[in-house]
């Protein structure tokens, strides 16, 4: 923990993202049916969704903190990793949809999985009309808190496990169309690949970090103001 809040977290993560970005426009990926040179988005797409959860976990984690301990601090930071949770969440839907136009020829189809995954991003949305819907601080970190469980939960049921029980989705990460298979992650991806996931988790942490950091900050300077 004590890493992820020095300097060098953030060094690393810019270096590993320079290296990830370099990576994925230059270096080889095998030639695929259907998907060719657009498997290259697995690096940003694939990792900004797996940046989202883990962001959208941390959330859950504070709101869950804040019900045990009331502090306002745990409040603001579930807060906070919500709406960073989102702007990741908006750019995987980009980049799934740059990545959909190239594979199913429309950037939007009517498939569980993508539909989960708005649905997903809705309720999280809704989180943040509710907490500017009350205007009492206190009933509105509580009622915030308690939505924040299970906007979580709702979230793994729409893009987990609502997908798999339709068993139709063409999305890769689904029974009979299995992600990162077919030469998907070859070892000449591997090299990218996962320095990716560990770059945007970086990425995300910072962000977060930096957004809870300056909020913090306006927060003090409202009440001796």
């Amino acid at each position: 923990m004590l890493f992820l809040k020095s300097n060098w977290a953030k060094i690393l993560s810019v270096c590993i993202l320079i290296y990830v970005i370099a990576g994925g426009f230059l270096f080889e990926v095998p030639m695929l049916p259907v998907i060719h040179e657009s498997i290259r988005n697995i690096y940003f797409h694939v990792g900004m969704w797996f940046s989202m959860m883990f962001v959208l976990a941390l959330a859950l984690y504070h709101s869950l903190a804040y019900l045990r301990g009331m502090r306002p601090e745990d409040d603001l930071k579930a807060h906070i990793a919500v709406k960073t949770g989102l702007v990741f969440g908006t750019l995987g839907l980009i980049t799934g949809m740059i990545w959909a136009r190239a594979t199913w020829g429309a950037f939007w189809v009517n498939d569980p999985k993508l539909n989960g995954a708005a649905v997903g991003m809705l309720i999280y949305l809704a989180y943040l009309v509710l907490r500017g819907s009350v205007e009492n601080p206190l009933m509105r970190s509580k009622v915030a808190a308690v939505y924040n469980v299970f906007a979580f939960v709702l979230y793994f049921v729409f893009v987990m496990i609502l997908p798999r029980m339709a068993m139709a989705s063409i999305h890769p990460g689904i029974d009979g169309n299995p992600a990162l298979a077919t030469g998907d992650l070859d070892p000449r991806m591997q090299k990218v690949f996962f320095p990716a996931i560990a770059g945007w988790f970086l990425f995300a942490w910072w962000i977060f970090r930096v957004y809870f950091k300056v909020q913090n900050f306006a927060l003090k300077i409202d009440r001796y103001s």
